[in-house]
């Protein structure tokens, strides 16, 4: 997934992600970060990432895995953490927000992606 967020705009207009996940299994996005011309992969050395999930209430967080690469990063909510998002059967088992926060140099704070992650039953899984 492309980010069509740069650091020059911080703090304005994050990307809005749906993001459906079924719980049990691994999930992963990719956003990539471009230079003004759209082609070229932004220099996020020196960067750092925190991805986290979260009820709407409020009342659990979980830390979700970040892997850097040169100019993207991946977003992972591993199987350990999905099987824990929500019970029953059903179409959707429940809905959570989630947000991608990059520190750039150690000073700058800035959140280019929020969205929300719909989370689908597995009738096979056995966590229900």
């Amino acid at each position: 997934m492309t980010s069509p967020c740069s650091p020059e705009i911080t703090g304005a207009n994050p990307a809005i992600v749906q993001w459906s996940v079924i719980r049990g299994d691994t999930s992963e996005l990719r956003f990539d970060f471009y230079e003004n011309d759209e082609i070229t992969l932004f220099d996020t050395s020196g960067w750092t990432y925190l991805a986290s999930a979260y009820d709407f209430k409020g009342e659990v967080v979980d830390e979700l895995t970040v892997v850097a690469g040169d100019g993207y990063v991946n977003v992972i909510a591993t199987p350990e953490i999905t099987a824990l998002w929500g019970t029953g059967y059903g179409k959707v088992v429940a809905e959570l927000a989630f947000d991608l926060q990059v520190t750039i140099d150690g000073t700058t704070v800035w959140t280019p992606v929020i969205g929300t992650i719909s989370v689908l039953g597995d009738v096979t899984g056995g966590s229900l």
